[in-house]
């Protein structure tokens, strides 16, 4: 790690912070659009925003209604989706993961600290997670066509990357 590898992990753990507490009516709770997830996406093209990130996921989730169960469990979702991204080499597949893993996580938060139906939930925060995911893939197929694009965020990895 050396100061720019540090300086842009802190960069991204800031803007996940202020991304999620600028959206707190939706970043929390059942209906949920965490729109600071669409910054999972520079993890695919750069292995070492995983700290950045997974930090900026810990601390929102910490000051968030559910606490210390989120951000223990909620920020495992986080950097198990992380991961998926990291040594995928296909961007839809791997907008899958974080659908999935903070689907079920999260809803099982849901469901044990606030009593919430379990499916449901599970549905609701798929269904977020899925709507930000999905923009963020459009947006990153329209960007890909910039030619400065890849070079900005420091891609150095997935720069071919097809779908």
């Amino acid at each position: 790690m050396n100061v720019r590898s540090i300086t842009v992990n802190a960069l991204l753990a800031a803007l996940y912070i202020v991304i999620t507490i600028i959206t707190t009516p939706f970043s929390y709770g059942g209906v949920q659009f965490r729109v600071a997830e669409a910054l999972l996406i520079f993890i695919f093209f750069r292995k070492q925003y995983v700290i950045g990130i997974t930090i900026g996921c810990f601390i929102a989730n910490i000051i968030g209604p559910m606490g210390w169960v989120d951000a223990v469990f909620g920020t495992l979702a986080t950097l198990l989706s992380a991961i998926a991204l990291m040594f995928s080499p296909y961007l839809l597949l791997a907008l899958l993961a974080p659908v999935i893993a903070n689907g079920f996580v999260v809803g099982a938060e849901l469901y044990f600290v606030l009593q919430l139906d379990f499916w449901i939930n599970v549905g609701l925060v798929m269904a977020g997670e899925f709507t930000v995911l999905i923009l963020t893939y459009a947006l990153a197929m329209a960007f890909k066509k910039r030619k400065g694009f890849l070079k900005v965020i420091g891609a150095n990895q997935n720069i071919n990357f097809k779908w």
